[in-house]
């Protein structure tokens, strides 16, 4: 039965319904998995401890791509996987999910024949769902494209295409979409613990974070699909499972749209490590990354050093007509992959990015890896391993032509005219409405923000926000976009929470202090 996505709602069905599967983790795993398992009918359920997309969904490259560094390593069929699955987003995400021309810019003669074939081989890899043919610029053209291009010994450039997107509002989408199918999800429900039967997992014990409340949600299955955390789960259920993860981070800088002010991307082909670095326009800003650092622990809230930021500036610079400075940096953001702990010859960056799909003798599914372009993949697949291990009903996988919520073929995706609207595909009709019934709920909330009273509302309303953060940083991207200007308007963000919310005053200045404390993590030291 189909529940409004609002969080009381949902809540009382966790507590009183009986699963067949509970998925634990609220990133792009775990509600990929949460749409396909309900999607074919199971009874299914999803708790996050914090908030959907928190961590590492939230905190990526904002890109569906095929993985050209992958030509390098000759993994043509993760290639042709994922640009696959780029199609079956554009197709089923129109709102979110778009077509981006990047350009490689060429400075040595080599540099065409060379990028030149790999990218003729990532066509052909794409097949009919390629989203554009590569070709050989001459320098006119480079410049005109990219014109923050740095033209000194410019040759030219090769264009090819992947598809841009905006992660935490397809997190949402995805969320809204499991319900749509008659998911119970909701946020800041903490799995405590595991409850079993003659050894096997046959629920969890969880805490409503915002109550303290303790209860137990019944299911046939339960998939760990907390990411980075994953060990954390595991040890849950067996205290002597092995470390399976070393998460790696990626450090991106946001930069004002004049260090690359248009509509293609570049790819930097050689940096100082070996990876490729991606200059991207996002959401009328110029994003730039990513790094791929070493991390010994993983942390909901990691942070990016000095090094990770000099090494962006450093080796964009090196391809930008204006090198970019400390100064530039409107806001800096870090993630962590949760890789498959490499052995001691191997680098993070040389790990494979493809899923694992783990079954713990208790019956615990752990499902770790892979990426957001190949998330439905993952899910379909973790599925298939559910359904076998719980003994459910065979049923068939219907996602790969499933609409995710929102869906709108006139979403205003066009390059060239910016809507920081599409993103929200159909529902943009409930921030008319609100603005209807009070027209200074059009305007933004800050000259260097996009950001309205309207989608504050509309958040709390209908996006299950619960705090300033939830709304600044992942139901709009304020914070990504310019920190100093979101912590800005921290305090009215609180006050319209609180009046949907029914806060006191005490609990809204708690909001928007914590959220301060967040946001300073965002601001280049």
């Amino acid at each position: 039965m189909k529940r409004p996505f609002e969080r009381a709602a949902q809540l009382a069905s966790l507590k009183a319904l009986e699963f067949e599967v509970l998925v634990v983790g609220g990133g792009a795993t775990g509600l990929g998995i949460a749409v396909d398992a309900a999607s074919r009918g199971y009874r299914t359920a999803l708790i996050e401890a914090h908030d959907f997309a928190k961590a590492t969904s939230s905190r990526s490259t904002k890109l569906v791509h095929g993985g050209v560094r992958y030509l390098a390593e000759m993994h043509f069929s993760l290639v042709t996987e994922a640009l696959e699955e780029r199609a079956i987003l554009c197709e089923n995400a129109p709102h979110l999910v778009h077509d981006l021309a990047f350009i490689v810019p060429k400075y040595h003669w080599w540099e065409g024949p060379f990028y030149g074939t790999g990218l003729k081989l990532y066509d052909a890899l794409a097949g009919k769902r390629n989203l554009g043919k590569s070709r050989s610029l001459t320098r006119e053209e480079t410049i005109c494209a990219i014109p923050g291009v740095r033209e000194d010994g410019l040759l030219g450039g090769i264009e090819y295409h992947d598809a841009q997107f905006d992660d935490a509002r397809m997190a949402l989408a995805l969320a809204k979409t499991a319900t749509d199918r008659g998911a119970s999800v909701a946020n800041r429900v903490r799995c405590v613990g595991l409850v079993k039967e003659d050894g096997q997992v046959v629920g969890a014990e969880v805490r409503d974070e915002e109550s303290g409340e303790t209860f137990r949600i019944r299911a046939s299955i339960v998939v760990n699909a907390t990411g980075v955390f994953a060990d954390s789960l595991r040890r849950m259920d067996d205290p002597q499972a092995k470390t399976s993860l070393e998460p790696s981070r990626g450090t991106h800088l946001i930069l004002p749209r004049r260090f690359l002010p248009a509509d293609h991307a570049i790819m930097v082909p050689h940096t100082d490590d070996g990876r490729v670095l991606f200059v991207i326009p996002w959401h009328g800003r110029t994003l730039v990354g990513t790094t791929d650092t070493e991390v010994k622990e993983a942390e909901l809230e990691p942070r990016a050093t000095s090094e990770d930021i000099d090494f962006i500036l450093r080796n964009a610079g090196r391809y930008l007509a204006a090198e970019p400075t400390h100064a530039d940096i409107l806001s800096v953001f870090a993630g962590l992959r949760p890789l498959a702990r490499p052995s001691d010859e191997t680098s993070s960056k040389k790990v494979s990015r493809e899923h694992s799909i783990e079954v713990a003798q208790s019956g615990l599914v752990t499902v770790t890896g892979g990426k957001w372009t190949t998330y439905r993949r993952m899910a379909e697949e973790a599925v298939e391993v559910v359904a076998e291990t719980a003994g459910l009903e065979v049923r068939g996988c219907a996602t790969e032509t499933l609409r995710l919520h929102g869906y709108d073929t006139e979403a205003g995706l066009e390059a060239g005219l910016p809507d920081p609207r599409r993103m929200y595909g159909s529902d943009r009709a409930e921030l008319e409405k609100i603005e209807r019934a009070d027209r200074f709920h059009a305007a933004p909330m800050h000259a260097s923000l996009p950001v309205t009273q309207s989608e504050v509302i509309f958040a709390a309303r209908s996006e299950m926000a619960r705090s300033v953060e939830d709304v600044l940083a992942r139901r709009t991207r304020s914070l990504l976009l310019d920190a100093r200007a979101a912590m800005e308007i921290a305090d009215e963000t609180a006050r319209l929470l609180g009046r949907e919310l029914e806060w006191s005053d005490a609990q809204c200045a708690a909001s928007a202090a914590e959220f301060r404390e967040v946001a300073r993590g965002y601001l280049p030291a």
